[in-house]
């Protein structure tokens, strides 16, 4: 196989998901150095050597194989193995301006744009600003995970290491809002964003009621990341299986005059 090493910007992480033949998986996407998405599939982040875990808005070198499991244009396989954080993660000094470079090098498109390409040449991740965000919504959701992924979790592995426990986030927040397209009729659109169910772990850690720590959550992606002051992008991409779009990020810097 023909692997190539990439320096890759990491800019989001979903919320793990249990997989029965990685143990979990996490999709994680980035830009390289001219701003083309690329995405990392399958990756099980949390079972890699503590010192191999990337952060947000931090330069990683891993070797990486288009997914020939994956037709989406953005999808490589890592050798995770390979895959070595090299910097720090890059600050939010002057509103973000070092993260714009490489994250809006190749501009923004609306959701309606997305689709078009998504037919033409199976794009399958970008960055939308939207004209406006009117709500977030909490919908519950089950409190435990499917029962063929509780079965993942009973298994007694020979090899590798056993199964982390992986907590199911009973609750799924989603934005509702409208594109700077004169097409768009709304949407409403769930979010994966890794830090969505770390932040509503936390705030149940602190002693919170479920539902009190998915209001904290709302409080944080809704009132602090979409106020009237914050130029708000949605990092967004493909699910695999429907194609349908999901938000994986929130870029947030402040509204510049």
């Amino acid at each position: 196989m023909n692997y190539e090493k990439k320096r890759i910007l990491i800019i989001v992480k979903t919320y793990p998901h249990p997989s029965a033949a990685y143990q979990e998986l996490v999709c994680t996407a980035g830009v390289l150095e001219d701003g083309t998405f690329i995405r990392l599939y399958p990756v099980d982040f949390r079972y890699m050597p503590y010192w191999k875990w990337y952060k947000k808005y931090q330069w990683i070198e891993a070797e990486v194989i288009k997914n020939d499991k994956d037709p989406r244009k953005e999808s490589y396989r890592p050798k995770v193995d390979t895959i070595k954080p090299i910097t720090e993660p890059m600050t939010t000094k002057n509103n973000w301006q070092e993260r714009k470079k490489y994250v809006l090098a190749k501009g923004i498109q609306t959701i309606e744009q997305l689709n078009e390409l998504k037919i033409k040449d199976k794009t399958s991740l970008g960055i939308i600003r939207p004209k406006e965000i009117s709500r977030l919504i909490i919908e519950p959701s089950t409190e435990e995970w499917k029962g063929q992924w509780q079965d993942v979790f009973k298994q007694n592995r020979l090899f590798g290491p056993d199964q982390k426990p992986l907590e199911k986030i009973p609750f799924k927040f989603s934005y509702v809002f409208k594109c700077l397209d004169d097409r768009c009729n709304g949407h409403k659109m769930m979010i994966e964003d890794w830090e969505v169910g770390q932040l509503y772990r936390k705030m149940k850690e602190q002693g919170n009621s479920p539902e009190e720590a998915a209001e904290k959550v709302k409080e944080r992606f809704y009132n602090d990341m979409c106020a009237s002051d914050i130029d708000t992008h949605f990092f967004v991409g493909t699910v695999l299986a429907h194609s349908t779009w999901v938000i994986l990020g929130v870029f947030w810097p402040k509204k510049e005059k």
